[in-house]
């Protein structure tokens, strides 16, 4: 075994929420790693860290501070030294990082379509005029807000557990969940169906999985880069460049999607007035290495045909 890679006696600490789902994650970087380098489990330790926006439920995130409520935490918890790698969903991660720290790995992306929950109704077409629906997205409440402006949208916050039971309770009459974090918890059957990116684009890296280190770290980047998956990087790339330069926060309603294919990436992208009043969308194509170019090309463009005080 070589000499720099994690033991028993001194293992690699992983750094996650305590969500069911953000365990998964956190175990399955843990799989991976010890797949490639041949290490036992107990050469890891998962490290749970709580997180504002996690604690913090009562209020909308985009009232508390955004997507940085779901990583502050475990950020300073890198930098300090108390973990070695942190695992999130890349959804929820702010487009840059802490000065010392840097996401270059990134799992095989899963499902990236959102899945329509509802014990009552088998999809969105079917929900009756004024049903309620929670969503905690501003995205997906825009996006509804844009083709089913008859219906009432509440808040609905939570890890996936917490909203099915709030649905169970009655307090809405379907939500949406991510089919991958559905799919990574067995919860699959859940949903009463996946909705296609082409009527409803999802979130900018929704199911992706990245892992963020050092940069000063040089024997956890050169492990995280034999599980690192091309494809994802390439995509996420495109994604999180048009997100940028949209300046994207959990206060801006905005969707966006890369395919690759070859050499050839896709890129898909929507921005909506909160109200979901309004949106609009564009694509762009071209060779994948100028994947970031692109993403923020079409940023532009959007922006620009939208004009200013879009986003209200």
């Amino acid at each position: 075994m070589r000499d720099d890679l994690p033991t028993p006696a001194r293992p690699l600490k992983i750094g996650t929420r305590g969500s069911p789902l953000a365990l998964w994650q956190a175990h399955e970087v843990r799989r991976c790693l010890m797949e490639v380098f041949a290490l036992p489990q107990a050469a890891f330790e998962v490290v749970v860290i709580k997180v504002t926006g996690d604690v913090v439920q009562d209020k909308a995130l985009r009232e508390i501070g955004g997507k940085g409520l779901f990583t502050r935490e475990i950020e300073e918890a890198l930098l300090d030294g108390s973990i070695d790698i942190a695992v999130h969903s890349m959804k929820d991660m702010p487009t840059l990082q802490p000065e010392g720290l840097v996401l270059d790995c990134y799992l095989p992306r899963a499902d990236v379509r959102d899945g329509f929950v509802s014990h009552r109704f088998a999809s969105i077409a079917d929900l009756p005029q004024g049903a309620v629906v929670g969503s905690s997205s501003l995205r997906r409440r825009a996006q509804l807000g844009l083709r089913r402006p008859d219906l009432r949208l509440v808040e609905f916050r939570g890890n996936v557990q917490t909203r099915m039971k709030k649905l169970e309770e009655g307090v809405a009459d379907a939500t949406f969940l991510a089919m991958a974090g559905l799919n990574r918890l067995g919860m699959g059957g859940v949903a009463r169906g996946a909705i296609a990116p082409e009527e409803m684009l999802p979130a900018v890296a929704q199911g992706a999985i990245g892992v963020e280190r050092r940069v000063s770290d040089a024997r956890v980047a050169a492990m995280l880069a034999a599980v690192h998956d091309r494809e994802t990087g390439l995509q996420l790339a495109a994604e999180r460049a048009f997100l940028l330069r949209l300046d994207g926060s959990c206060q801006t309603p905005i969707a966006g999607l890369a395919l690759v294919d070859g050499d050839a990436l896709w890129l898909r992208g929507e921005i909506l007035r909160p109200d979901g009043s309004a949106s609009v969308t564009g694509e762009r194509r071209g060779p994948v290495a100028d994947g970031a170019a692109i993403g923020t090309a079409l940023a532009e463009e959007l922006l620009q045909r939208a004009g200013p005080g879009f986003f209200g």
